[in-house]
């Protein structure tokens, strides 16, 4: 699934977005994929902070390195971009995307299409979620992907 970061280091379509990736100021997860990721050990890339959304936090857990917990979403939003400074803020995970997306918090989405179909897993778009525009702003051919990037509609 994951075939086309292979290709990371290329000059071509796939090292491009890996590229941009890497290149951003900040990071914007949902707390099931923050664990799932083994927390990054902190560090998810270059020290730049970690923003997980969650609706709770337990108390005395402590998130290691740059990482910080948050229930509120667009106070989430805004200290992420406030530490991206003029960079671009990942976001990873399907329920803070759909969070951000419903809080009126996402500029743009970026999909990595594979050719695999999931048997399970979160939905990316929530099936009660109201109608939000997409336009496609960039697609990209890689090898075993294609990077679709979409401007959200306000």
């Amino acid at each position: 699934m994951f075939n086309w970061l292979d290709d990371r280091m290329s000059p071509g379509p796939n090292g491009q977005v890996f590229a941009e990736v890497m290149a951003t100021g900040a990071v914007i997860s949902g707390r099931r994929t923050f664990e799932l990721a083994g927390r990054w050990n902190g560090d998810h890339h270059n020290g730049v902070p970690i923003h997980v959304l969650t609706h709770h936090v337990d108390e005395g857990d402590e998130p290691p390195g740059s990482a910080t917990f948050y229930t509120d979403v667009v106070a989430c939003a805004a200290e992420a971009r406030a530490a991206a400074g003029d960079r671009a803020v990942m976001v990873h995970g399907a329920g803070a995307a759909q969070a951000l997306l419903q809080a009126g918090q996402l500029d743009e989405l970026e999909i990595h299409l594979v050719p695999v179909l999931l048997g399970a897993g979160r939905r990316l778009f929530a099936a009660d979620a109201h109608v939000i525009e997409l336009r496609l702003v960039r697609l990209l051919e890689g090898r075993d992907v294609t990077h679709l990037r979409y401007r959200v509609g306000r």
